[in-house]
């Protein structure tokens, strides 16, 4: 299936998604500072540059995007029609790469969290309060969003 647009119009369109402050994490944000935690906002000391960072909790939080991270099950993890092998490749390392980050931090002694997009679309005070209730848990890692 061809684009609907032409190329310039594309790249200019994918240009214009960003990989931090997006909606999803401002909302997150917000949530978070207002329940009185502090944080610290893609720390590239660690490793994978988690969204958020509470040193005092021991936390790394990240704010996924159900179709660039693949959320199993999730009507927003479609693939495009155009050139679906160049999509699948690049899908299929981020979830490579989600898979390692998460990994070596649980490894360096982090709790990790995944909130997904979808969740924060559905529910966000519920899935914002049980975000909070994990960070205060201690539990040892957490995702938010499972799809209906």
């Amino acid at each position: 299936m061809a684009d609907i647009v032409d190329p310039a119009t594309r790249s200019r369109m994918m240009s214009g998604i960003r990989g931090a402050d997006t909606r999803p994490e401002l909302l997150v944000r917000r949530h978070l500072h207002a329940a009185g935690f502090r944080f610290r906002l893609h720390a590239r000391a660690l490793r994978g540059r988690p969204d958020l960072v509470l040193p005092r909790w021991k936390a790394a939080i990240f704010v996924h995007g159900c179709f660039w991270h693949r959320h199993p099950g999730c009507r927003y993890a479609t693939t495009p029609a155009t050139r679906p092998e160049f999509w699948r490749e690049k899908f299929e390392r981020n979830l490579q790469r989600d898979a390692a980050v998460r990994v070596a931090l649980e490894d360096e002694g982090w709790r990790v969290a995944t909130v997904w997009e979808c969740a924060l679309r559905r529910d966000p005070a519920q899935t914002l309060d049980a975000l909070a209730a994990w960070i205060r848990s201690g539990a040892p890692s957490a995702e938010f969003g499972t799809p209906p």
